[in-house]
């Protein structure tokens, strides 16, 4: 089975490297050639200098670029992996996107005789590196079975949603749901420091009770040494949280949560933070004492 692997971020680069670790023979495009060039050295791969040529007669082709924007340059177009995905090859993107672009691209796919699954994962950088992603995926059952074996070398849990697009909204269900623990959090540390506690003694106790979550073990330490290079940058997660908030506005659906946060993101960005990690919500009420 011929693999390639389209985007070699902080995701991508460490995704690209399980696959050629575990067997497959993989080929690679960047947009950076510098980053191709030390993917192949550090992991014996190949590299192509288009998404085509990466993708030339390839069975499944893996992407995780930045956003719609991106996904439709590297996939469309004559340069496009879909110029090269040989009929009947499989496009599976780990890019977070819109759900609408899912569908797009999945009818260019059938168009051109080739398949295409939205397969957004969750796990941070750190995720991705150890091989313990969260992916949730759009899909038909043929696609998903298929890709599912592959996807397990850097996957901890993978699981079809339903059809094109279930993947990406249930990823808009993931940042909804961080974006509200992780402003919580932060509250509760700035509390714990105002009232004059041992803020690593309250999250000791409290983080085996019904309060505990992923971020406050995680993410509590750097939060109350003023860390925030430990994950996902701000700048991301606003991308994300305007795609779960403008499917809100079709569906009906009620966020005023989420829609708070997200302000409380843009204040972030005013104060610099555009690449710090999520957890920085904190440093934001620290900056209003």
């Amino acid at each position: 089975m011929k693999v390639a692997f389209i985007g070699l971020g902080v995701m991508g680069y460490p995704m690209a490297g399980h696959l050629q670790q575990n067997g497959r023979d993989v080929c690679v495009y960047n947009r950076t050639t510098e980053k191709a060039k030390k993917w192949v050295e550090q992991y014996n791969g190949t590299m192509a200098e288009t998404p085509k040529a990466a993708s030339l007669n390839a069975d499944i082709v893996f992407a995780c670029v930045g956003n719609d924007h991106d996904m439709r340059a590297v996939t469309l177009g004559d340069t496009g992996i879909y110029a090269g995905l040989k009929n009947g090859g499989l496009l599976v993107d780990h890019t977070t996107t819109s759900a609408q672009l899912a569908k797009e691209l999945a009818q260019q796919a059938q168009n051109q005789n080739k398949r295409f699954m939205d397969a957004p994962v969750s796990g941070g950088q750190a995720g991705a590196e150890n091989g313990a992603l969260t992916i949730m995926c759009g899909a038909n059952e043929i696609d998903f079975a298929e890709a599912e074996p592959i996807m397990a070398a850097y996957a901890k849990f993978t699981k079809r949603i339903g059809d094109i697009g279930s993947g990406q909204l249930a990823k808009m269900v993931n940042q909804i749901c961080i974006a509200g623990v992780v402003q919580g959090l932060s509250e509760g540390l700035h509390f714990a420091q105002n009232a004059g506690l041992d803020a690593e003694a309250v999250i000791e106790t409290i983080e085996k009770g019904a309060a505990g979550s992923w971020q406050m073990e995680n993410r509590h330490k750097t939060m109350l040494a003023g860390e925030y290079d430990h994950g996902f940058a701000v700048d991301w997660m606003r991308k994300d949280l305007g795609f779960a908030l403008n499917e809100a506005r079709e569906n009906k659906s009620h966020l005023p949560v989420t829609a708070l946060v997200d302000q409380f993101y843009s204040e972030v960005q005013a104060m610099g933070g555009h690449r710090w990690d999520t957890s920085s919500l904190l440093a934001r009420l620290e900056s209003k004492k």
